[in-house]
């Protein structure tokens, strides 16, 4: 093993290390890519596969080696059929040239899904119907999507209204929107730990504090109570927000392909926000 280690480094080239980021960066986007799927929890599984094989390999244990390498060559042939909806996705982005960058909206699909969601937010205000609404960034939240129902629509103020309408089967939990899709609705979200949170505020706004404690998410509540629209994000809340307010907020981080920036501005701007209304 030393020797091996001696001679590559003695035969290694500066287009080695070229090779090796190159790789390096395509298994990063790669993951990035898989991650808050389905199709992570496979490929871990597969990961764990491929250990146990050269682990057996080196014990020399002869059966269980055969029989995962068996194993392997049915999952080889298994695998694009399994992995069919991931990768057309893939081939799709890659084919308009976003697979290597960060999704963003355009400005007209920003504004189209931002009037929308202002729309049904201020209707549910108005008629005093709580909803808690979530928007996925980074970081996938398909853990989440599991507990509730799954629905997979493109987003529209009236199909929102209709999920949180009191006494559906639906209204209880949080939507959850990727993208301009609502994938989820009745999902249920961790409950914040935090103890110096106002009596005032029920489950939902506690449910959306400990999403955003555990995610990047973006989380909308409308308080049943009174009417009062907020916004949660690492860890703080927002309240009292307009409609012309949840345009402006969001637009930034909607449109901005660089979203660790945005994300970085967006916090700033929410801790501001959050100490003048203590």
């Amino acid at each position: 093993m030393l020797e091996q280690i001696r001679l590559l480094l003695v035969n290694f080239r500066p287009w080695d290390f070229f090779d090796i980021f190159i790789v390096s960066v395509v298994l990063y986007y790669f993951y990035m890519f898989l991650r808050g799927t389905r199709a992570a929890t496979l490929a871990k599984g597969l990961l764990v596969l491929l250990a146990a094989t050269f682990v057996s390999h080196k014990l020399e244990l002869h059966v269980i080696y055969w029989l995962l390498q068996k194993s392997l060559t049915v999952l080889l042939v298994a695998l694009p059929v399994v992995f069919q909806p991931e990768l057309r996705r893939a081939l799709e982005q890659l084919g308009r040239g976003h697979f290597f960058t960060k999704t963003a909206f355009d400005k007209e699909s920003a504004d189209k899904l931002l009037t929308a969601m202002s729309d049904a937010l201020l209707t549910m205000a108005r008629q005093r119907t709580g909803a808690l609404l979530v928007l996925e960034r980074n970081v996938g939240l398909s853990n989440y999507v599991e507990t509730g129902v799954k629905i997979d629509a493109v987003f529209s103020a009236e199909l929102l209204v209709n999920i949180f309408a009191p006494n559906t089967p639906l209204h209880d939990g949080a939507v959850i929107v990727r993208g301009n899709r609502i994938i989820a609705a009745a999902a249920l979200l961790p409950l914040t730990e935090e103890r110096g949170i106002s009596p005032g505020l029920g489950t939902r706004h506690r449910a959306a504090i400990g999403l955003s404690e555990q995610s990047d998410a973006l989380i909308l509540v409308v308080s049943e109570e009174s009417g009062i629209i907020s916004l949660a994000s690492g860890g703080y809340l927002r309240r009292n927000l307009s409609g012309e307010d949840i345009k402006k907020t969001l637009r930034p981080v909607l449109l901005d392909n660089s979203r660790d920036i945005a994300s970085k501005k967006f916090l700033r701007y929410l801790r501001r926000s959050w100490r003048k209304s203590k």
